[in-house]
């Protein structure tokens, strides 16, 4: 039975003006837009630091702004996806995305980019719409099966952006990347009008907890801040240990508010279930690895003491993870059904520790780094698919975008914190040198194999039984 069958949901509206036939395939292809969004203009970094006369660093914060108004604006927009307004959210937050990509794309200062990027990074708090909106107008087998699919759709928008990119990198310029980003998301904007119902119902969910708001957004963004810089200032700098403790602050203030607010922007009573933390943790500590994964392979594909290839061919080691990932979700039943529902997140988080550990022991050829994206993306297949349905299967329905932008955060947060320990080990490994040895890429690779068996083991002993319980009512 699908994790969602045993959920009681409102009787599912099936109205005759929604065509049904391209309602999955248009939630599928905004959730492809805004993912490919995301990894849009990493490997344009020097060429667009070139062109507006900017320091790469200074430059990163095209990607950085991208990341952190996505991470900042997903409660606010989960909450909002969670009444009746939820098909003008994302509308309206789809066009403003719109919007950005043709401001960076006409770009002629940094601060303009940083904008246009900012603008654009609203579209990462949208995937919890797109699954809200599935299981409302979904039967529950469709919608179980839906919502996997768009959670896993995140990891092929990654692995598509970055060959796209890489391909505009070598043959055109970067305002060509951000146009290609334009049309996409114009094209999300109109299947978003035609083919994405209004919520089935009308009542509104109280007033917006403002406060709660403000306080998730400032802490998020202290904390993603100091992630994504701590590299670059050093992680015992006074400006990452004071934005690490603005963030702890802040967010164990929004904590305490959250639980003594009538209408909470985020129902913290959820998270406590065992099988909605499992969610949350692992997908945590999978975030982290995939982004130390993917910054480690396509760095080390161009290196000229390792693989020495173009950014285009490193952009294209990522394809298979954008394949195997698909295929695997679509094996989620089959795997469930021999390794049950509670092994499935630590049979795939295995799957992702052996790639990573077979490129340190070899990574001296180009079709070991084809193999360990391929198994990278099977094994994240199997885990983004499945995570969703603990959260939804343990949520009521009025709080499955809160929820599950929630989930996305906790991604987020993993995918800066990946990031930025790529760079620290192998500064570490390798003393500081300017271009790290492949020792230290080996070592590095290691780690992040250490952490996906660490979230194998996280997901087989936190949820216990509660995988297999019934939701039960929240009580206030």
């Amino acid at each position: 039975m699908s994790s969602l069958a045993a959920v009681s949901d409102p009787p599912v509206a099936s109205a005759p003006e929604v065509h049904e036939r391209a309602f999955v395939p248009a939630l599928v292809g905004i959730g492809l837009v805004v993912s490919v969004i995301s990894s849009l203009g990493a490997p344009l970094i020097p060429t667009i630091a070139q062109d507006l006369g900017a320091s790469l660093s200074a430059t990163q914060w095209s990607l950085t702004a991208t990341l952190l108004v996505g991470a900042v604006a997903s409660p606010l927009l989960g909450r909002l996806g969670d009444g009746p307004h939820r098909k003008t959210v994302l509308v309206g937050a789809l066009a403003l995305v719109t919007a950005g990509g043709a401001l960076a794309a006409l770009a002629g200062t940094l601060g303009v980019l940083v904008a246009g990027r900012a603008l654009q990074g609203l579209g990462l708090a949208l995937m919890p719409l797109t699954m809200a909106s599935a299981r409302d107008h979904l039967p529950p087998a469709r919608a179980a099966s839906t919502i996997a699919v768009l959670s896993v759709v995140a990891a092929v928008g990654v692995g598509l952006g970055y060959p796209i990119t890489g391909f505009i990198a070598e043959y055109a310029d970067a305002s060509a990347a951000f146009w290609f980003g334009t049309a996409a998301s114009a094209g999300a904007l109109v299947l978003a009008v035609l083919f994405v119902p209004a919520p089935t119902s009308s009542t509104p969910r109280g007033p917006l907890d403002a406060r709660g708001a403000a306080l998730i957004g400032a802490g998020v963004l202290a904390l993603l801040l100091a992630l994504e810089k701590a590299p670059d200032w050093g992680w015992g700098s006074a400006s990452t240990l004071g934005l690490l403790a603005a963030a702890a602050a802040l967010l164990a203030w929004w904590t305490a508010h959250e639980l003594r607010v009538d209408h909470p922007l985020v129902e913290l009573r959820l998270v406590r279930h065992r099988a909605v933390l499992t969610a949350n943790v692992t997908g945590l500590v999978l975030g982290v690895a995939m982004y130390l994964g993917i910054a480690l392979i396509t760095q080390a594909v161009q290196l000229p003491s390792m693989l020495d290839e173009s950014i285009f061919v490193a952009g294209l080691t990522l394809v298979p993870l954008s394949v195997m990932s698909t295929a695997s979700s679509r094996l989620l039943p089959a795997v469930r059904g021999v390794v049950g529902e509670r092994g499935t997140i630590p049979a795939g988080a295995t799957a992702i520790a052996v790639a990573m550990v077979f490129f340190a022991a070899t990574g001296d050829h180009l079709w070991q780094a084809f193999v360990t994206m391929g198994i990278v993306g099977a094994g994240l297949g199997l885990t983004f698919a499945a995570m969703p349905g603990l959260v939804v299967h343990h949520v009521p329905h009025h709080e499955t975008s809160s929820a599950m932008s929630f989930y996305q955060v906790t991604r987020y947060v993993g995918f800066s914190i990946g990031s930025g320990l790529a760079i620290t080990l192998l500064r570490a490994f390798d003393g500081g040198a300017d271009v790290p040895t492949p020792d230290a890429y080996a070592k590095t690779f290691a780690i992040g194999g250490g952490l996906c068996l660490l979230a194998a083991v996280v997901a087989w002993v936190l949820p216990g039984d509660a995988i297999a319980q019934e939701p039960s009512s929240i009580q206030r």
